[in-house]
């Protein structure tokens, strides 16, 4: 066995055993009793003697095993030849040993080191063991020094503990200081709490600022905090409990406030089972509080207005409808909807909108108790949630003075803006016992006011209920329209008033319900594009459209255009399941064999979405027609910006044409305008001659109407497509 640096070491405490020795010199063994040899050599620790001159006298067999050595190559041998042999380092704890016994010789004390020994094992594997070595001299009855006995002590394990210790330490310290935490220790007997730094530095508090640590952590509790913490921390103190956490706020040195999160444990306890010693940690959780109440604030409370959201509306209401069931006291619920809101949106813009919003809540928020509920619910849709209804006239007085408040003019920059408001009106436990009938009955009675003319309230009405619950059936019914064949596409002739034939016709829808007949697309169609139904809806209709175009067309020996409505849901749904202009180029129909009619609404609104349409279509030959024009905001500038083919005139103008100038001029007007702009024009709602005849002196140049034909089933439209003219 060879020795590595670091070396071997002993512990000297072997000078007892060998007090009583009448003489120390190189016949020591010989005076050596044989009771104290056999101590000598039965001891657990290696020992070594040398003499005055540094030649070991005696080792013990702990020795000879420890160092692997045979006696014969170290009694009678100089220390450092017996201890250092071929291969130790010459810096090695081995020879350390050697200066430590010299040191001992030369000062007549004792000396004592540490040294770590790395032997090798059979196997060539390093084994580090720690051996502490006392040297203590040896004196002849004279004072002479006689030698030195070094006994060694294997303290491996004490240091390998001592080193883990320091080391979960030192973690323990860089986990502390790395999650910036403080940490507190409590002295329950004595009554004394230590506070780390980082708690000081939390609270911006400096040296010489805090005398008490106890009594400044209590000063500095929030007193809304007081009574939870000595909750916890009572449990623990009287054994009920080993642990606590709980978050509480700290009064800081500037005022403010912050949240903590401390987390305590009971170290040690009495025979009583009262905590003697508790410890713990303490969290600043400030910044995460304000972005969970931020978070909370965006999940509960409309952004724009500050005003509760749908959520938090529907727990209140839940909470109110709850307290009013206790009580017995009534509560009304009222749905707001803002009169035309969309179209001043639309007209000056959404910035100017938003403002408009948030002075319209301000409005109704000023009209009600602080102790009632104002929501928005989104779009310009607000409720207001009334406890304590005394009557009805208080309901109906809240409910005018929102409406009159609203009704003023409210002044944005340079504009003066106009709005009035519909409100339904329903009451709890009266109309419905639970929140979500409560809602759907004002929603109800909001539909009321607005089809009443709008700018008035309407109280909810086993009327309006029977009609929402034909609505429900009428939308599960118009689901299962569409699969069950119950859809018919009509078609009415557009007529070319020049040559008196049929140019082109518009399909139209129908529903063929099996119980109550025909369905027009007015009775239907608002419910199918709520639901989202339309555009499946819409999608058959053009594909049968593009077939009876195909039909035609080859009847004919020449493109026949069919017109289909499409819906602004459809527009911004993109259509999904059929691309139509793929389906075209499938059939291998020829351009211009369908047109598209759009609103004047679909351009104010024009989303990207409509503007890429719109030009897709006008690429593959769609041509594209403007429906209703001059019904709603004027659209002038968006007959510049769009591709439009054809403008139609809406029949309220033509209906009037004959017996009032104004209605005359303004279709004429429109005519002259399209015609510049290089659009044709097609009026609708044609009826009598005479206003056949107007339209085309004006330059109209189509017309439909029952003048020329209903919308007709396919064959009838075919039949006359062969005949190719239409008795006016």
């Amino acid at each position: 066995m060879s020795f590595q640096s670091g070396g071997f070491l002993l512990f000297a405490e072997f000078n007892h055993c060998l007090e009583e020795l009448k003489i120390f010199s190189p016949v020591m063994h010989r005076a050596m009793s044989f009771d104290y040899r056999l101590l000598f050599h039965a001891s657990p620790a290696p020992c070594l003697v040398v003499d005055a001159d540094l030649i070991v006298v005696d080792v013990n067999r702990k020795y000879l095993e420890t160092m692997s050595r045979e006696r014969e190559a170290v009694i009678g041998r100089h220390v450092r030849d017996a201890l250092l042999v071929d291969g130790d380092h010459p810096d090695s704890g081995l020879l350390r040993l050697c200066e430590s016994l010299e040191r001992v010789l030369a000062s007549r004390e004792p000396d004592a080191i540490v040294l770590e020994c790395r032997p090798r094992d059979g196997d060539g594997a390093p084994l580090s063991r720690c051996w502490n070595v006392i040297g203590t001299p040896l004196f002849e009855q004279d004072g002479t020094l006689a030698g030195v006995v070094a006994q060694g002590h294997d303290i491996s394990e004490q240091k390998r503990v001592e080193a883990e210790l320091r080391l979960n330490n030192e973690r323990w310290d860089f986990v502390i200081q790395g999650s910036g935490d403080a940490y507190w220790d409590w002295d329950v007997e004595n009554n004394m709490l230590v506070l780390s730094k980082r708690w000081h530095d939390m609270l911006g508090l400096e040296d010489g600022d805090v005398a008490d640590e106890l009594a400044e952590a209590k000063k500095r509790l929030h007193a809304d905090d007081r009574s939870m913490v000595s909750e916890q921390i009572s449990a623990c103190l009287r054994g009920a409990s080993e642990t606590f956490s709980c978050e509480y706020r700290l009064q800081a040195k500037d005022g403010g406030w912050k949240w903590v999160f401390a987390r305590g444990k009971v170290v040690s306890r009495g025979a009583n089972g009262r905590a003697h010693r508790m410890t713990g940690t303490i969290t600043d959780i400030t910044e995460k509080k304000r972005s969970e109440e931020q978070i909370w604030r965006q999940a509960n409370f409309d952004v724009l207005t500050g005003l509760p959201n749908r959520a938090l509306f529907r727990d209140r209401l839940s909470q109110e409808v709850s307290k009013a069931e206790r009580s017995g006291e009534p509560l009304a619920l009222l749905f707001i909807d803002l009169d035309r809101f969309k179209e001043a949106n639309d007209l000056l813009g959404h910035d100017v909108g938003d403002v408009l919003l948030m002075r319209a809540a301000e409005r109704i928020s000023a009209s009600v108790r602080a102790s009632d509920t104002v929501a928005r619910l989104g779009g310009d849709e607000f409720t207001v949630i009334l406890p304590e209804a005394e009557n009805a006239t208080a309901v109906d007085h809240v409910a005018e003075k929102i409406l009159e408040t609203l009704s003023k003019p409210f002044c944005l920059g340079d504009e003066m803006i106009y709005l009035s408001a519909s409100i339904g009106i329903t009451l709890y436990p009266t109309d419905a016992a639970d929140p979500e009938g409560l809602i759907r009955n004002a929603d109800q009675a909001m539909y009321a006011a607005k089809r009443s003319g709008r700018n008035q309230y309407s109280y909810f009405t086993a009327t309006l209920q029977e009609r929402a619950r034909s609505r429900l059936r009428l939308i599960a019914e118009l689901r299962e329209a569409l699969a069950a064949n119950q859809f018919r596409v009509h078609f009415q002739p557009i007529i070319d008033l020049r040559e008196g034939r049929i140019a082109k016709a518009e399909a139209l829808l129908r529903w063929c319900h099996p119980v109550h007949g025909v369905y027009y697309p007015s009775e239907f169609i608002g419910v199918a594009e709520e639901t989202g139904l339309i555009n499946e809806i819409g999608n058959w209709v053009f594909m049968e459209s593009a077939w009876w175009s195909q039909r035609w067309s080859r009847q004919l020996g020449a493109p026949f255009q069919i017109s289909v409505n499409a819906s602004p849901v459809q527009f911004h749904a993109g259509e999904e399941g059929v691309d139509w202009v793929k389906h075209l180029n499938d059939l291998g129909l020829s351009r211009n064999c369908i047109s598209v009619e759009i609103t004047e609404g679909m351009l104010l609104n024009a989303s990207d979405d409509v503007s890429s349409r719109l030009l897709e279509y006008r690429d593959a030959g769609i041509q594209v027609a403007l429906d209703d024009f001059g019904t709603g905001y004027s659209s002038m500038s968006y007959l510049k910006k769009f591709d439009i083919d054809y403008l139609k005139i809406d029949q309220s103008f033509v209906r009037d044409m004959s017996h009032n100038q104004g209605s005359r001029t303004i279709a004429e007007t429109m005519i002259m305008m399209a015609h510049k702009l290089g659009m044709r024009v097609i009026a609708e709602g044609i009826e009598t001659s005479e206003q056949r005849e107007l339209l085309a002196r004006a330059g109209c140049d189509y017309g439909q109407g029952f003048l020329f034909s209903r919308a007709v089933a396919p064959q009838e439209l075919e039949a006359l497509l062969q005949r190719n003219s239409v008795a006016a």
